[in-house]
């Protein structure tokens, strides 16, 4: 029954996720809202509401690990196997002013995050002052972009683009809003507790279901977005999806996840996965700012790494469940 819960609760979110997600980015546009600020906050965001709800859930009933190890193994999975895939389908080419303000935010808010993480702890006031800094940044980014028509203001309106519209009524569309937030809490309390489980029966610290099953689920809907992109010919906007995630799942689900109860840091997380997220952070960097294109080739290659990376979780363990 463990697996069912776990498969039950994968499709749930994927489900939900994506309901709420094009429900609300078709609910902003029946308003009136703009696009740019729908790519921007929707899009962007939006994506993450899985990653928001489980890790809140595992704090709720006392497995803090679950929700650190999910942090931090969506925004590994986010670069490594989702731009990866995306490069394998069809190679990558952003402009670089079009990324280079999120790209440079994504890597501030990452040095932060894994200079507290060494700490041992983040802790409530911490988590308080990630959840302004990144209400301040969107504030900033939704004022700098409606007054500007740059690349990154484009970026954000293809973003909003690409999920399409949904030809309904508002009360249908606030439906569908609905029934995806109920079907991603559901599907959050089914594979925490299914992992919650795994882990108890394979023996295996929780952190590493985290770090591994549950960010792999939790990034679906990121996955499935960016395959879409990719497939249409929008690697730019596979680009601004994983920015945008990454930065919000490292400020604000720690942020709001953290107002909670402490977020401690196992040693593992600290000496290891930690060091893992700011190099693989690192590794895009260049590609991002000069505009090289990431191809075939380099995608295969982070997808080899991501695999590698999981496989390195699971290294020296042994037990099978009773």
């Amino acid at each position: 029954m463990t697996y069912f819960w776990i498969i039950a609760g994968f499709s749930l979110l994927l489900f939900g996720g994506e309901s709420v997600v094009r429900g609300s980015v078709a609910l902003a546009q029946r308003l009136g809202v703009s696009p740019l600020i729908v790519g921007l906050t929707i899009v962007g965001f939006g994506t993450s509401l899985p990653e928001m709800v489980v890790s809140v859930n595992a704090v709720l009933i006392g497995s803090p690990g679950l929700a650190v190890g999910n942090v931090v193994g969506s925004n590994i999975a986010n670069i490594l196997l989702i731009l990866g895939l995306a490069a394998v389908i069809a190679p990558i080419a952003v402009h670089p002013r079009g990324v280079k303000r999120d790209l440079l935010g994504m890597s501030a808010v990452t040095l932060v995050y894994v200079g507290l993480g060494m700490s041992g702890k983040i802790v409530f006031w911490q988590s308080a002052l990630m959840l302004i800094a990144l209400m301040s940044y969107i504030g900033f980014t939704v004022w700098h972009d409606n007054k500007s028509n740059n690349e990154v203001a484009e970026l954000q309106r293809e973003e909003a683009a690409e999920m399409g519209a949904i030809p309904m009524r508002t009360i249908s569309i606030a439906s569908i809003i609905v029934v995806g937030l109920f079907a991603v809490v559901i599907g959050a309390e089914w594979l925490v507790s299914g992992a919650t489980t795994l882990a108890r029966d394979f023996g295996v610290p929780e952190e590493v279901i985290g770090l591994t099953v549950v960010a792999i689920g939790t990034s679906l809907p990121e996955l499935a977005t960016s395959i879409v992109a990719a497939c249409r010919g929008h690697s730019d906007v596979c680009v601004g999806n994983v920015l945008g995630s990454n930065l919000f799942n490292l400020f604000g689900i720690t942020g709001v996840t953290g107002l909670f109860a402490p977020l401690p840091f196992s040693d593992k997380i600290v000496s290891f996965d930690l060091w893992v997220l700011l190099a693989v952070t690192a590794l895009i960097v260049p590609f991002m700012l000069t505009g090289m294109r990431i191809r075939r080739l380099e995608g295969s290659i982070l997808l080899m790494l991501y695999v590698g990376f999981v496989a390195s979780q699971f290294a020296g363990m042994s037990g099978m469940p009773n």
